[in-house]
């Protein structure tokens, strides 16, 4: 899957942060792997919304070179089937992580993510390891 574009989640990004040895983190080993990203901007919101003011500027730089896709129609109209079958088979997810795998869906990437306890109940999501 060399070269191929992936969405990562937050906990990669967060397992990223707090790394000391960064060489060991998820995110790393995906990209000696060949992946691009890019991310939601849900993910973008729950970086910010948890960063202190003394992390925001690793955040930003760190950030910039990542394209972030908009929370838009077409990831709504992948949402609301996704919740409905979840809520159907009582097994909801936070909204936020059904809109991030949403957005994985409505643009047609690979998704990475250190939360498969989640993510696994999506059946459309295509999850990497």
């Amino acid at each position: 899957m060399e070269n191929e574009i992936i969405l990562i989640d937050t906990s990669i990004l967060i397992d990223y942060f707090r790394k000391s040895d960064k060489a060991n983190s998820k995110f790393v080993q995906l990209t000696l792997q060949g992946y691009s990203f890019q991310m939601s901007a849900i993910t973008e919101y729950e970086i910010y919304v948890g960063a202190t003011p003394a992390q925001i500027s690793f955040w930003d730089a760190f950030l910039i070179k990542v394209k972030v896709l908009p929370f838009d129609q077409g990831v709504v109209k992948k949402a609301i089937p996704m919740a409905q079958v979840l809520k159907q088979n009582r097994n909801l997810i936070d909204l936020a992580d059904l809109f991030i795998a949403a957005t994985a869906i409505a643009n047609n990437l690979f998704f990475a993510t250190l939360n498969r306890r989640h993510f696994d109940r999506i059946d459309m999501l295509k999850i990497i390891d």
